[in-house]
């Protein structure tokens, strides 16, 4: 039997790479999926996941908008009649940034998708999630929530505060029967990953440097953590609430 038989997911950045991935597994799984995205591209991979026999729709969203999370969570409820899991995968790199001279505006706009934009899709769908008495949200950190790197603190900083996020959360929502839980992927095989190394003045010397850091030897792929978000989200893992969930690898075990 599916694993997600009968449930509804809202994931976000699913126009391409991880939210994507998750999109395609999760319906693979039998549950109904609403992407959304600021990339109408998205609107492709659900319309894949429907000629493929799934169940899948498009909106248009920027994390970062209260305004638009409520149309968000009101067209998923429109169309499917519930929300059971929440993915919160939008994010950006943002770039490198010395922290000596880091823009304010550059941190700002990091901080406002990969921090602010969970928090606004917690507070919009816990309460749709508590009135049934049942969800599961899964927060996309990074091993850069739980390591550092040179020229990404805000990145840094905006993944560590996921990750205490997604605690506070999963302690404040148990007895609501809502199971809160972060994965935290290593460096993945994805367009974020990709651009990043392509606008790098040393690229190749980069990527190799990078996965030499991976003890597993390679980069990630998105069914990696896609498969991980799904058992996230099932009934495999009811008694995981607060956790991280590291699919790194092994780079983080150093």
């Amino acid at each position: 039997m599916a694993r997600l038989a009968n449930k509804v997911a809202l994931i976000t950045g699913a126009a391409s790479g991880l939210g994507a991935e998750c999109a395609r597994a999760m319906a693979a799984e039998g549950a109904a999926v609403l992407l959304t995205d600021r990339d109408p591209a998205g609107q492709d991979v659900a319309d894949a996941i429907t000629a493929a026999g799934g169940r899948a729709a498009f909106a248009a969203h920027d994390v970062s908008s209260d305004q638009q999370w409520a149309d968000a969570v009101r067209t998923c409820l429109a169309r499917f009649g519930r929300l059971d899991i929440l993915v919160n995968n939008a994010g950006i790199s943002g770039g490198r940034h010395a922290l000596a001279d880091h823009d304010l505006e550059a941190w700002r706009q990091i901080m406002s998708i990969n921090l602010d934009g969970v928090f606004l899709g917690l507070r919009h769908v816990g309460g749709v999630m508590a009135a049934q008495g049942s969800g599961s949200v899964i927060n996309l950190s990074s091993i850069l929530g739980k390591v550092g790197l040179a020229n990404a603190a805000a990145y840094c900083a905006s993944k560590g505060a996921v990750l205490m996020l997604t605690k506070a959360a999963a302690v404040e929502w148990a007895p609501l029967g809502i199971r809160v839980n972060s994965v935290h992927p290593g460096f993945i095989d994805t367009p974020m990953v990709q651009n990043a190394l392509h606008q790098a003045e040393n690229g190749n010397e980069m990527r190799d440097l990078l996965i030499s850091a991976h003890p597993l030897g390679r980069f990630g792929v998105p069914r990696e953590i896609a498969d991980a978000v799904v058992f996230l989200a099932s009934d495999e893992a009811s008694f995981m609430a607060g956790a991280e969930l590291v699919v790194d690898g092994g780079y983080t075990a150093q």
